[in-house]
């Protein structure tokens, strides 16, 4: 198995030439938080990543996470000793608002630290990135009380957050719910009921654990009209933040998963146990999309990380391993099969598709912030827009890719790959559950064509795709086969739309990506002779954006008979 080594040069170039990093620090929200120290926070995090938890995912995919005879869950040995590491060098708290304890860095940077975590070690990386949406969900809608008492330890590390949605009823549609929270007259609430696939629902990582709960109060109406959102803590809380007895939530089983055996899937039961409302009654599922979106990135960002991970193992086993001869082998010797060609095009196309999910993510994160912190309303509601289009196609083409990357990786490694002992074949596996949760990617399609293509008149589709126009060739004809094909779905609403919903996502996302691509060709050549002592850095990054322009990129404009065969095809 190779180690991991940290793409610092790759991270900091797609920061600052793909999303901006330099505009964003001319904002106002972060003219002084230091961003132009961002290249040394990096490297901090890479180097935690690569020394202490790379070194753990090994004995976490072999051992995993447990529950023992008292219905506690342990990690495998050394997480612990990883996650107080992680908390006290601060990386739960770069994006969070400085109120509460956060360092006040945009939430691009957040993600590009994350990145590294997660190619590191991304059954661990599971547990803090439910932390982040938890703080986002109570920084947007909690009460002045429940910010001031929950989000100081969530921000720092001391507690961990979860997301309790998933019932054996109620999976994607979560209107089906039946865990029921009555209350008991005094502001708090008493819930019952058993949820399902609960990702680090119980650990002995951290001191609490602050699970935000979906749950239908009495009378509620039926669907997600009728669902409220609750605060339940694994142990109850007063005022001044001091812990006092276990509330009555508990892990009564783990499930044995495919991958991220380290992160204990729970079934959690709630059995009376006591909780706070969020916001009004019937206003759950509103407020759970805040939490939602942003985990929906970080998901993307799963896909991204492990296809990093992936790359780096094959290029070194392919460099390593000898096979078969070639022109110029020496008599008698076997050639590295990185000579072959072949080989030499599987590893290209793995580390072109990274690039481009790198490039994506961190553009719909740049959106994010300039949405949230642009001192203009106007550039706000634009950023806005995009950063609610670009969101369906982070999560679900870039989870697609992380899975084709990871099992060209294990094509790489030949018969070798199909053999646990090399490492190859856990990262498919981790990787499989990422076009599975927080939305499966066929919902995410659906999101995009049925939601997103229409918002604001289809005016945020319009000015992506100027955007993305008059760079390359083959990224024109990409935009032009988007056009026609958004134009379709409009004119043909209903199942004909569903049925090419997914086609057309990852049509966007082949393009975006290739607009990605188009810019790191441009830069790279430009700055090619502005710095000759990285010559081959920019030469690397010809290499992979010119092979994604030609030889993948050209795969969207082909999709567009799948996206307009209408549901027909389908019969």
């Amino acid at each position: 198995m190779s180690t991991y080594s940290p793409p610092l040069e790759d991270i900091a170039f797609a920061l600052r030439q793909i999303a901006g990093l330099d505009d964003l620090a001319q904002l106002p929200a972060w003219s002084d938080v230091g961003l132009d120290h961002t290249e040394d926070l990096l490297a901090e995090a890479g180097r935690l990543a690569a020394e202490v938890m790379a070194p753990l995912n090994r004995i976490g995919d072999e051992v995993g996470s447990v529950l023992d005879a008292n219905g506690n869950v342990i990690t495998p040995e050394g997480f612990r000793q990883a996650y107080q590491q992680y908390i006290q060098s601060g990386w739960t708290a770069v994006s969070a608002h400085p109120e509460h304890g956060g360092a006040g860095f945009p939430l691009v940077v957040d993600v590009a630290i994350q990145e590294m975590f997660t190619s590191a070690n991304m059954a661990f990386s599971l547990c803090p990135m439910l932390s982040q949406s938890a703080i986002g969900a109570l920084s947007t809608h909690g009460s002045p009380e429940q910010k001031h008492l929950w989000l100081p330890p969530l921000t720092s590390g001391a507690w961990t957050g979860t997301m309790l949605l998933t019932e054996p009823q109620a999976g994607s549609d979560v209107g089906a719910l039946t865990t029921r929270a009555e209350p008991q007259g005094d502001r708090s609430y008493r819930l019952w009921g058993q949820k399902i696939f609960i990702t680090w629902g119980d650990h002995d990582m951290a001191d609490n654990i602050v699970h935000i709960v979906l749950a239908r109060t009495p009378d509620a109406p039926m669907g997600t009209r009728g669902i409220s959102l609750f605060i339940v803590p694994k142990y109850l809380v007063e005022a001044d933040g001091t812990l006092t007895q276990r509330n009555d939530i508990r892990c009564i089983g783990l499930e044995h998963k495919v991958g991220i055996h380290a992160s204990p899937t729970c079934v959690m039961e709630l059995d009376g146990a006591v909780g706070e409302l969020v916001g009004e009654e019937g206003e759950g599922m509103r407020l759970m999309f805040t939490m939602m979106n942003k985990a929906r990135l970080l998901v993307g960002l799963e896909g991204l990380a492990v296809a990093e991970r992936a790359y780096q193992q094959a290029a070194v086993f392919a460099a390593d391993r000898r096979q078969g001869r070639r022109a110029d082998t020496e008599p008698g010797d076997q050639a590295p099969i990185i000579q072959h060609p072949d080989v030499r095009r599987m590893l290209l196309d793995m580390r072109a598709r990274t690039e481009a999910m790198r490039g994506l993510l961190l553009l719909n994160a740049a959106a994010a912030d300039r949405a949230a912190s642009h001192p203009d309303p106007d550039h706000r509601l634009q950023a806005q827009q995009r950063a609610e289009l670009l969101t369906p196609v982070s999560k679900a083409w870039c989870t697609d890719q992380g899975v084709e990357v990871a099992s060209l990786g294990i094509q790489v490694h030949g018969g070798m790959g199909f053999i646990e002992e090399t490492g190859a074949a856990q990262h498919w596996r981790d990787s499989r559950i990422a076009p599975i949760y927080e939305g499966t990617n066929g919902i995410q399609a659906i999101d995009l064509v049925g939601r997103k293509l229409p918002m604001a008149d289809g005016a945020p589709l319009a000015s992506l795709l100027e955007d993305m126009t008059g760079l390359d060739k083959n990224l024109d004809q990409a935009v032009a086969a988007v056009a026609d094909a958004a134009r379709w779905l409009g004119e043909h609403p209903g199942d004909d739309a569903l049925a090419g919903a997914t086609p057309f996502l990852e049509m966007l996302g082949l393009t975006v990506g290739g607009w990605v691509m188009a810019q790191t060709w441009d830069t790279s050549r430009l700055l090619e002779s502005a710095e000759p002592e990285r010559a081959d850095f920019w030469r690397a990054k010809q290499t992979s954006s010119r092979f994604y322009l030609d030889q993948i990129l050209p795969i969207a404009p082909a999709l567009l008979s799948a996206v307009t065969s209408g549901a027909a095809a389908l019969d």
